[in-house]
């Protein structure tokens, strides 16, 4: 059964969805966060259930987290069936292990999984394509010349998010 509740943000109503856990029975798995006007967002479906009880956690830590008291996330993500490749959650995982406050490059992250050179690219496709934003840092991933690039949500949104962890490039 598919979930889903809005929770208010310094960027917006949030849509979080989700999936019914698989390692907490009667948790809550995050399959996607979106913002409003964001670049392919999730929309609500028919037959998905509004159930704010069910993102109270996250919820929480997404309240902590723009109050400046979390840098790091600890939610179970649900793999949406069909819906990315394994390319993707290579660069995904990468995403996770970008610290708090820092940013890095596209190339970088190209390195980090083993697909330099070419595979920035590809790289910086999956990463617009990353269904989980604010908790899968995607915004921290700037362009080589240390300028903001794409953000599925907004420049506005991602330099904001990198202006609250003091990692704003100048």
């Amino acid at each position: 059964m598919t979930v889903y509740a809005t929770v208010d943000s310094p960027l917006g109503e949030l849509l979080l969805v989700g999936e019914e856990s698989v390692t907490a029975p009667g948790g809550t798995a995050l399959a996607s966060l979106s913002v409003p006007g964001q670049k392919g967002a999730t929309v609500v479906q028919e037959g998905w259930r509004h159930d704010p009880e069910a993102f109270e956690e996250i919820a929480g830590q997404l309240r902590a987290y723009f109050a400046g008291e979390l840098t790091r996330f600890s939610v179970e993500y649900a793999e949406r069936s069909g819906g990315s490749t394994e390319f993707q959650r290579r660069v995904w995982r990468a995403l996770e292990d970008i610290p708090y406050g820092e940013t890095v490059t596209y190339g970088q992250i190209a390195e980090r999984i083993g697909s330099a050179g070419a595979g920035i690219r590809a790289v910086g496709t999956a990463i617009g394509r990353n269904p989980l934003l604010v908790v899968r840092p995607c915004h921290r991933v700037i362009g080589a010349d240390g300028a903001l690039r794409g953000y599925a949500g907004g420049l506005e949104r991602k330099e904001r998010l990198l202006g609250l962890e003091g990692a704003l490039v100048s």
